[in-house]
């Protein structure tokens, strides 16, 4: 049994039965139940209660979970903070693995499932919000065979400086189209990471034999309160 948690934005939850073994072979993970929280900001606030009511949605006690994956960002520092620490402390607890991938990966996963394989290769641009009037975006290729492939690794931009990449995708998505219609406008509307996408995800990756191992945040930029460079008085002076 699986637990997904992203709060790169919006806060998901998802449990699901299956493994991440890393062979090609094994079936995709069965979602049983993805609960989520929209608002931007309390993931402190509802993040354990909602991986309790979607443990109890699935029907799994939380002994019961065999691995947990959560969502690296990039994403806001104290949200994606939040989504990182409460992974990293169930795993621990239960003494189970903890696996970590992108939530622009999660979120472009998800944009390629709803399109019918038989249409052939295809473009995902993934913009979310990065707060600062910026952007975190990523682009992909679905190929022929059915092979995700990241095309342009994650970054962080204003929206003009990457709306002639992403609009040239066939599909965008994420929280950035719906901040900057006119620059970035949505092909679809798919805005925040869904948990079980996640799960998906990994359990793609894993098969892949990439590594899954690091649960580091994708920050990609300094924090807005940095540490101070010299000494200052606390009188002032």
């Amino acid at each position: 049994m699986l637990l997904g948690i992203d709060t790169s934005g919006a806060v998901s939850v998802a449990v699901a039965r299956g493994e991440l073994a890393g062979d090609s072979t094994d079936p995709s993970p069965d979602i049983l139940a993805v609960r989520s929280d929209t608002r931007s900001r309390h993931h402190d606030e509802v993040l354990l209660a909602l991986v309790e009511e979607t443990l109890q949605a699935a029907g799994v006690p939380r002994g019961e979970l065999t691995g947990v994956v959560v969502g690296r960002g990039p994403g806001p520092f104290t949200g994606l903070r939040v989504g990182l620490v409460s992974a990293r402390s169930i795993a621990s607890v239960l003494g189970v693995p903890l696996h970590g991938l992108s939530s622009l990966d999660a979120l472009a996963h998800e944009a390629l499932a709803a399109v019918p394989a038989e249409r052939g290769p295809i473009t995902v641009g993934v913009a979310l919000d990065a707060r600062r009037r910026e952007v975190y975006h990523a682009r992909y290729r679905r190929e022929v065979d059915g092979e995700i492939l990241r095309i342009a690794e994650p970054a962080v931009d204003a929206p003009a400086e990457v709306a002639a990449a992403l609009t040239a995708c066939d599909l965008l998505v994420g929280s950035g189209t719906a901040l900057y219609p006119e620059l970035l406008p949505a092909t679809v509307e798919l805005e925040h990471v869904d948990a079980g996408h996640l799960l998906l995800a990994a359990s793609v990756l894993a098969a892949r034999g990439e590594d899954l191992t690091s649960t580091e945040p994708m920050y990609l930029r300094e924090p807005d309160a940095a540490k101070p460079t010299a000494r200052k008085s606390a009188l002032g002076r």
